[in-house]
C-alpha cells in the first residue's frame, strides 16, 4: 500500500526499501613516511587488545597494550569517610550560610585517599627487525578505515615488502601478515621492548611473555600478564635464541600475538594459548575475511560526503597541516566523522571483562598513567563524552562495555551510599577505576562530585530512548537507574528556607565560586547535581510507565521531581551554577557542566525555554572570551556540541575546526595540551574524538524537541552533501541527502516499533511501521 502527502513542497511515500546514492567520501589515513613518535602511528584495536603501528622499514615498532592491563588492587577501608552524622553537620553549615564552617568539615570529612588506587599502563612494544635489500623507496603507509586494515609497503633494492596489520574481533587477537614479491627475500628478527617486567622464552615458533604490573606512582598491585606471540612462516625456518625469534628466508610470514590478564580469572594462560592455536590454525586469510566482514557489520552502517574530498590525495599529515593554517577541508571533516566511528569500534566491544573505555580509550602513551590524575576513569566529562557519538552515530552495541561498567560501579558503590552517607542505592563521585573504587577524589575541590556516576547512567536511558529496546531497559537499564535514584532519594536533604530537596555539599566539577570575597568550592547543590538527578529521576518515571512496574517507588519520585530547584538566569544573564548570587572564581575554568542541561541532556530547548537557552548562550560567550580561556581538546568538543544545539552553525563549525587545529595530531588523535591540569607535554585523550563525531551527528539532526530537525546547525562549507545511517529517538534511522544548505531528500526507518514520527516544517505526523521506511522529497 503506498500513500503520498504534499505540504509545503513535501512529498511523503511510503514504501518497502529505499536506498540512497551511497557517494562517501574516501576514508583513509596515509602517510609517506614511517611514525618517529607514537603519536604519529596508526591505531588498531578489537576492544580487548590494541595496537599502535609504526610502520618502519627496517624495524618495526608495534607499541601493544590490553583494556586489563591495570596497577593497584581493590581498597576495602577507601569508603571509611563521612559518615551520615558528619554529612548532616556539613549541611547544617552551609543551610546556616557559614561556608566556611562547612567547607572545613568538608576537608575534614570528603577527602578521599589514594592508597591503591593504580592506573592502567601500556605493556610496551613488538620489535620486527626486517634484512633490507638497500635504500628504502616508494614508502606507504596507510589505514583503511572501511576495513580496519594497516598497510605498510615499500620498496628495498629491487624487491617491493608489503605488511597488514588487523585487530580482529571474532579470533581476539592481532594478526600480521609479511610479504616480499621475490621468494625466499624475507629474513626477520622478532621481539620484544616492554615496559613491564617480564620473563620472555622463545621456544619453536613462540615467544611468550610471563609478568606481573608493578607501577608504585599509583600504590602497591597489579594484574599478572601472559602473552604468545607465534610466527608461521611460508617458506623459511624459524629459529629461537634466548627471548627472540628469527625467520630466514621465507617467502611470507605471519605473526599471531594475544595478551591476557589475571584480571578476569585465573585461566588467563590457558585461555590465551588456545587462542592463538586457534588462530594460528585458522590462518589470515580467513582471519582477515572474518574480521572485515564483523568490522563492516558495524562500521557500514554510515557513509558521509559533506563535500570536495580531493584532499586526500594529500598524505594525511600534511593535509592537517594545511587546516591548521586555516585551509577548509570538507573531506576531512568527514574522514574525521568515519575515524571516530572506526576509534569506538576499535575501543569498546563488548567482552567477558566489566570494563569500557578509559581516558585513553584503551591506546596508552604511557603519560596519563605518569600524571598524579591517571589513566583512568573520570567521570565528570571525560568517560562520558567517550561514549556520546555511540547511539547518534549507529553504534549502539559498543556501548555495551560501558553498561557492563555501570554494573561494577553500582555493585561497590553500594558500600560507598550505606558507609559514607548512610544512604540505599549506589553512588560514584569523580574518579573510578578497575577495582571498583567509587568514594571521592583525593582533593574535594575536584574529587568531591556526587553526582559523577548519575552522570555516567544517564547514558542507560539515552540509549533506550535510541533503540527502544524494552527487554534492555527491563533488565539492564533499569535496575542501575532504580538504584541510582535510591541513593538520591535517601541522600538528599530539605532547603529550610525554600523547601526544595537539595544534595550536597557537592561540587560543580572542578570549578568554584566567589562569596563575600572568598573562594570556595563545595556548595549545596550546584546545577549539575540538580541536571542529573532530575534526568534520573525522570528516566526511572518513565523507565516503569513502560514497563509497567514500580508504581510505589516512582510515586515518590513524582513528588520530589517537582522540589529539585529551578534552572535559574543570574542577574548578570548567565545561566546559575550555583545556587544564590555567587560568581566564578575563575571565569576562564575549562568545564561547563551546568551547560550539560542544553546537551546532552536535553533540559533546556531553543525553541522551549528560549530565555534558558540564551543564558546557556551567554556563559558560553563570558566563559570561552576571557582572556585567559583554558581551551582543552574535551571543552572544545563540549562547544563543538553545545553552539550545534543552539543551532548556530558557523559557530559549531569554527570549534570543529579548533579541535583540528589546536588539539589534533598526525594520526588524528587528540590531545589534552601541555599547560592542562599539571601536564608538561600533550597527553593522548579519548574524549574529543567522540564528542567530535557526536556534535557533527547534532549539526545534521536533532530529535531531543519530539519532532526530527533535518540540517538545524549546517555550515556553508557543507552546503552540499549526503549521510546515511544516522539514528534519531525512537528507534529511527535516517539518511538525508541536501544542495546549497537545503534537504532534497530523505529517509526514515523504523527499525524498532511502530512511530509516529514527526518532521520539522510539516503539520502533522505520519506514521511508519516497524521495518518500513519511508522517503520525503523536498522540492
Amino acid at each position: 500500500m503506498k500513500k503520498s502527502v504534499s505540504k509545503f513542497g513535501l512529498v511523503i511515500a511510503a514504501v518497502a526499501l529505499f536506498g540512497m546514492g551511497d557517494v562517501a567520501a574516501a576514508s583513509r589515513l596515509w602517510y609517506k613516511t614511517a611514525a618517529d613518535d607514537w603519536m604519529k602511528a596508526v591505531p588498531l584495536g578489537n576492544g580487548s587488545i590494541v595496537t599502535m603501528v609504526y610502520g618502519g622499514d627496517n624495524c618495526e615498532r608495534i607499541a601493544l597494550n590490553e583494556i586489563s592491563l591495570w596497577s593497584g588492587r581493590h581498597d576495602e577501608t577507601s569508603n571509611d569517610l563521612c559518615g551520615r552524622d558528619a554529612l548532616d553537620e556539613m549541611r547544617r553549615s552551609f543551610f546556616a550560610g557559614d561556608f566556611d564552617k562547612g567547607s572545613e568539615l568538608g576537608d575534614k570529612y570528603l577527602n578521599g585517599r589514594m592508597t591503591s588506587f593504580g592506573t592502567h599502563v601500556p605493556l610496551g612494544d613488538m620489535t620486527i627487525e626486517v634484512e633490507g635489500r638497500g635504500d628504502t623507496k616508494d614508502y606507504i603507509r596507510q589505514l583503511d578505515l572501511d576495513e580496519a586494515v594497516a598497510t605498510v609497503r615499500y620498496k628495498s633494492g629491487a624487491i617491493t615488502y608489503t605488511r597488514e596489520y588487523i585487530a580482529d574481533y571474532p579470533d581476539d587477537v592481532l594478526a600480521m601478515r609479511f610479504t616480499a614479491d621475490k621468494q625466499k627475500s624475507l629474513t626477520a628478527t622478532i621481539g620484544f621492548d616492554l615496559l613491564r617486567d617480564a620473563q620472555i622464552k622463545a621456544s619453536g615458533n613462540d615467544l611468550t611473555l610471563r609478568g606481573k604490573v608493578s607501577f608504585p606512582l599509583h600504590g602497591p598491585g597489579g594484574v599478572n600478564f601472559y602473552g604468545k606471540l607465534r610466527v608461521i612462516p611460508n617458506g623459511g625456518k624459524v629459529e629461537n635464541f634466548g627471548d627472540k625469534l628469527r625467520v630466514v628466508g621465507a617467502d611470507s610470514f605471519d605473526i599471531v600475538f594475544d595478551l591476557r590478564t589475571n584480571y578476569g580469572g585465573d585461566n588467563y594462560v590457558a585461555l590465551c594459548d588456545v587462542t592463538v592455536d586457534k588462530a594460528a590454525a585458522k590462518g589470515y586469510t580467513e582471519m582477515r575475511k572474518s574480521h572485515v566482514a564483523d568490522y563492516r557489520k558495524l562500521y557500514d552502517r554510515m557513509t558521509i560526503n559533506l563535500g570536495d574530498d580531493s584532499g586526500d590525495a594529500i598524505p594525511t599529515d600534511e593535509r592537517l597541516k594545511a587546516i591548521s593554517a586555516g585551509k577548509s577541508d570538507p573531506g576531512f571533516d568527514a574522514l574525521f566523522f568515519q575515524y571516530g566511528r572506526y576509534m569506538l569500534i576499535s575501543s569498546s566491544r563488548k567482552t567477558p571483562m566489566p570494563l569500557c573505555a578509559n581516558l585513553q580509550g584503551i591506546w596508552n602513551d604511557n603519560r596519563a598513567c605518569n600524571m598524579p590524575w591517571t589513566c583512568d576513569y573520570h567521570l565528570d566529562e571525560n568517560i562520558q563524552q567517550n561514549y556520546w557519538s555511540a547511539n547518534r552515530a549507529n553504534l549502539a552495541e559498543c556501548n555495551e562495555p560501558l553498561f557492563a561498567y555501570l554494573g561494577l560501579l553500582a555493585k561497590h558503590g553500594r558500600d560507598t551510599a550505606m558507609k559514607m552517607y548512610g544512604s540505599r542505592g549506589w553512588v560514584a563521585h569523580t574518579v573510578c577505576n578497575a577495582w571498583g573504587y567509587t568514594a571521592p577524589g583525593w582533593g574535594v575541590s575536584w574529587g568531591m562530585n556526587v553526582t559523577g556516576g548519575a552522570w555516567l547512567a544517564t547514558h542507560l536511558w539515552s540509549h533506550y530512548k535510541y533503540t527502544a529496546d524494552k527487554e534492555y531497559l527491563r533488565n539492564t537499564a533499569y535496575p542501575i537507574l532504580r538504584e541510582a535514584a535510591l541513593f538520591f532519594s535517601d541522600y538528599m536533604a530539605e532547603d529550610p528556607a525554600t523547601g526544595r530537596l537539595m544534595t550536597g555539599p557537592s561540587i560543580s566539577p572542578e570549578n568554584g565560586y566567589q562569596h563575600n570575597g572568598k573562594h570556595y568550592c563545595l556548595s549545596m547543590m550546584p546545577t549539575i547535581d540538580r541536571v542529573m538527578v532530575y534526568d534520573l529521576y525522570d528516566a526511572c518515571i518513565q523507565s516503569a510507565d513502560i514497563l509497567g512496574i514500580d508504581d510505589e517507588f516512582t510515586a515518590r519520585l513524582r513528588k520530589d521531581i517537582n522540589r529539585l530547584p529551578d534552572l535559574e538566569v543570574g542577574k548578570d544573564g548567565l545561566l546559575k551554577e550555583w545556587p544564590g548570587d555567587v560568581r566564578r572564581s575563575d571565569p576562564s575554568h575549562r568545564h561547563s557542566s551546568h551547560i550539560l542541561s542544553l546537551f546532552p541532556l536535553d533540559q533546556i530547548s531553543v525553541e522551549r525555554q528560549p530565555e534558558l537557552a540564551m543564558a546557556c548562550r551567554k556563559s558560553l560567550e563570558s566563559q570561552t572570551s576571557d582572556p585567559a580561556w583554558e581551551d582543552t581538546e574535551w571543552s572544545t568538543a563540549n562547544m563543538l556540541c553545545f553552539y550545534a544545539r543552539l543551532k548556530d552553525a558557523d559557530a559549531a563549525h569554527g570549534w570543529l575546526q579548533n579541535l583540528f587545529r589546536r588539539f589534533m595530531r598526525e594520526n588524528l588523535m587528540t590531545v589534552s595540551p601541555a599547560g592542562v591540569a599539571m601536564a608538561e607535554e600533550d597527553i593522548f585523550s579519548f574524549d574529543a574524538t567522540e564528542g567530535g563525531v557526536a556534535g557533527m551527528c547534532e549539526m545534521l539532526l536533532q530529535c531531543y524537541d519530539g519532532y526530527l530537525d533535518f540540517l538545524p546547525a549546517l555550515p556553508q562549507q557543507w552546503k552540499t552533501g549526503s549521510v546515511k545511517g544516522l539514528c534519531a529517538h525512537g528507534g529511527l534511522v535516517v539518511d538525508l541527502e541536501w544542495k546549497d544548505g537545503k534537504p532534497t531528500s530523505a529517509a526514515i526507518k523504523a527499525t524498532a516499533k511502530d512511530c509516529s514520527v514527526k518532521v520539522k516544517g510539516f503539520e502533522k505526523p505520519f506514521d511508519i511501521a516497524k521495518g518500513e521506511t519511508v522517503k520525503l522529497k523536498f522540492s
